[in-house]
C-alpha cells in the first residue's frame, strides 16, 4: 500500500502544472541541469570523504555510504549532461568536488591551509563561474 501512495504522489508531481510549465521550457531545463550538477557535485564530496573514512572499504557503514553517494553522483551528473555540454558539465562537477573535498580535508582532517592552496581553490572557483557564464546550452 505504501508503494502505491508513493507512485500516486510522484504522478501528482509530474502532472503538477507548476512543475511542467516551469521546467519543460528551455530556461527551466537549463536551471534543472545546473541544479542536478550541483547535487552531483555535493554527492561527489560525500563519496570522496566517505572513501577516507572507509579505510580501503574495510569499514561497512562508510563503504556503503561511499558507494551510494557514487551512484547518486553519477546519476545526477548524467541527468545534468542531458542539457549541458559534456566538457562544461564534467569540469564543473570535478571542480565542485575538488573545492568541497579540499575544504572538508582542511576542516575534518587538519590538512594544510597554505595561502597558495587557498589561492588555487579560488582559481578553480572562478573557472566554475566562468564556465557557467559562457555556457550556451
Amino acid at each position: 500500500m505504501t508503494a502505491n501512495v508513493k507512485v500516486v504522489g510522484l504522478k501528482r508531481l509530474e502532472n503538477n502544472r507548476f512543475f511542467t510549465d516551469n521546467f519543460k521550457t528551455e530556461k527551466g531545463l537549463k536551471v534543472m541541469a545546473w541544479t542536478y550538477l550541483l547535487v552531483a557535485g555535493i554527492f561527489e564530496i560525500v563519496w570522496a570523504t566517505g572513501m577516507k573514512y572507509s579505510d580501503s572499504f574495510r569499514n561497512l557503514l562508510p563503504s556503503t555510504i561511499t558507494i551510494l553517494a557514487m551512484v547518486f553522483s553519477f546519476f545526477f551528473l548524467s541527468k545534468a549532461l542531458k542539457n549541458l555540454p559534456l566538457g562544461t558539465g564534467y569540469a564543473v562537477w570535478t571542480g565542485i568536488g575538488t573545492i568541497g573535498t579540499t575544504i572538508v580535508g582542511i576542516i575534518l582532517f587538519g590538512e594544510p591551509r597554505e595561502i597558495s592552496r587557498v589561492f588555487c581553490i579560488i582559481l578553480i572557483l572562478f573557472g566554475i563561474f566562468g564556465l557557467k557564464l559562457v555556457s550556451t546550452q
